[in-house]
């Protein structure tokens, strides 16, 4: 019974940091190093940096920024955009910091899952987010973002506290994820146009008047 406990809280940790990740880093890091500070969790070694004060510091700044920048149409999907290459490698790199072990192989196969668990959210987070900024009126977007703000903290929280709880809530995310991508696809388009347009050379301005 120990062993199976372990497993599944070690498991809700590794799933639950990366799932976080792919939704609001920054909100994921300041929870943790605030919790982790507080005494309410003991970190295992390759996660115990984000306890550092200065860890917490830069955390708390950047979420504060992506607090105002997430409520702003347009500009959360740029930002989304932009997140998705520190994201996803930040959520593998959590999952694999929260396996705790100095087997090179479990931390690979941790952080392949991680990354990919942080791809899903923060996918679904993203194309969500293109199409609730097709509404004219800002507040379903505030609505949205305070949830997933909320989303976040508690769902640390509980991948800590109530690991089997939080992997049930995780399988019904995964669920709804799987039934909702066919409607949420277009907007993923959006966002991964946008991406390769920020690596697309600018093209040369033609010239209204032919050469004669």
């Amino acid at each position: 019974m120990d062993a199976l406990n372990h497993i599944s809280t070690t498991l809700a940790l590794t799933m639950g940091l990366a799932w976080a990740s792919g939704i609001n880093l920054y909100a994921t890091l300041l929870t943790l190093g605030l919790l982790a500070t507080t005494g309410n969790i003991q970190l295992p070694p390759d996660l115990q940096i984000v306890a550092n004060p200065l860890v917490i510091t830069a955390a708390g700044f950047m979420y504060c920024v992506e607090f105002f920048a997430d409520k702003i149409p347009g500009v959360d999907s740029g930002w989304d955009a932009i997140h998705t290459f520190i994201r996803i490698p930040a959520g593998a790199m959590l999952a694999a910091g929260a396996v705790g072990t100095l087997d090179p192989s479990v931390e690979l196969a941790a952080a392949i899952l991680g990354g990919s668990m942080a791809a899903g959210s923060h996918v679904t987070k993203a194309g969500t987010r293109v199409l609730i900024n097709t509404s004219p009126e800002p507040f379903t977007n505030w609505i949205a973002s305070v949830t997933e703000d909320v989303m976040v903290v508690t769902g640390v929280w509980s991948c800590i506290n109530h690991p089997a709880l939080f992997l049930v809530g995780l399988a019904v995310f995964i669920v709804l994820m799987i039934l909702l991508l066919p409607k949420i696809w277009a907007g993923i388009k959006k966002v991964f146009g946008f991406i390769i347009n920020l690596f697309r050379p600018a093209q040369p301005p033609t010239s209204a008047n032919p050469p004669q």
